[in-house]
């Protein structure tokens, strides 16, 4: 048996048999790398699908969204880490086929369901199970939602496009640095977000991190940028909350939240306010 390389995304991640990698989500089995969170649910729930958040695709619709475990990105505030920072055997989980799965959301379609969502971890890094979910989703008759933090490689992209009908990405930051920071890459970012904005919806959360990008200036540079792509990209400017280790800050003002979403509605058509009163 021999090492291999996950090519999932940027860490590239270099496997012996029997090793993990970073996100804690993929293995090497017998030489392959292969998803080592399929089908292992952490969480499942039947919610309002602008809590994804997506405010402009079925508002009122709801959505049974479902989720693993592991991440390939390390972010301090992470509001999911007891599963985003969890490996194999670290959490709860139940086995749910992509079949069993698409029953129990048919099943849901009486009380309003549209389709499934991919959420609460990374879904991309067990990128597998949510093609084959989201390709039965879609020969039912269902919409398909994935949420992610869009550090993915354009292969995967383009195979989960085909299936996808709205997206909302994290736009974490538009600093380079502060990206590496977390373990993720600025432009792959950027590159994620232009390939899914011409073949689906696509929705923009940025959480705001006191004294990480919480200034007027990246956020009215961030703005341009999506305006050059598509000023019409609805992008949620949302509230950070003390979590993780991270939990020693003060949660950011909602006066603050506030401050940005109008500098970012100079450039952007639809900004909405996440956490705050005034939505």
């Amino acid at each position: 048996m021999k090492e291999a390389v996950c090519q999932v995304c940027i860490h590239g991640c270099r496997l012996k048999p029997g090793q993990w990698g970073m996100c804690g989500a993929r293995k090497n089995e017998n030489g392959k790398i292969v998803c080592g969170n399929y089908g292992q649910i952490t969480s499942l729930a039947l919610d309002p699908i602008e809590k994804k958040p997506l405010k402009m695709f079925h508002p009122g619709a709801m959505i049974l969204s479902v989720g693993s475990f592991g991440c390939n990105l390390r972010c301090p505030f992470c509001q999911n880490h007891r599963i985003s920072m969890a490996g194999a055997g670290e959490a709860e989980t139940v086995f749910l086929s992509p079949q069993a799965l698409v029953k129990r959301a048919k099943s849901c379609q009486r009380e309003g369901n549209l389709g499934l969502a991919f959420t609460y971890n990374e879904p991309l890094v067990g990128w597998e199970y949510v093609r084959d979910a989201a390709r039965l989703s879609r020969a039912a008759g269902m919409k398909n939602v994935l949420v992610t933090n869009g550090t993915a490689s354009p292969d995967v992209l383009q195979e989960l496009l085909l299936f996808m009908d709205a997206m909302n990405i994290d736009l974490k930051s538009f600093r380079r640095e502060t990206y590496r920071k977390l373990g993720g890459d600025l432009d792959t970012v950027q590159q994620f977000i232009l390939q899914a904005a011409a073949s689906c919806h696509v929705e923009l959360t940025t959480l705001i991190v006191p004294g990480q990008n919480d200034s007027v200036a990246e956020m009215e540079e961030e703005a341009r940028w999506i305006a050059s792509a598509d000023r019409k990209i609805p992008l949620h400017v949302t509230r950070f909350f003390p979590r993780y280790q991270m939990s020693d800050r003060r949660a950011v003002s909602e006066q603050q939240i506030y401050r940005l979403a109008e500098a970012a509605g100079k450039y952007l058509d639809h900004v909405f306010t996440g956490n705050c009163q005034r939505v």
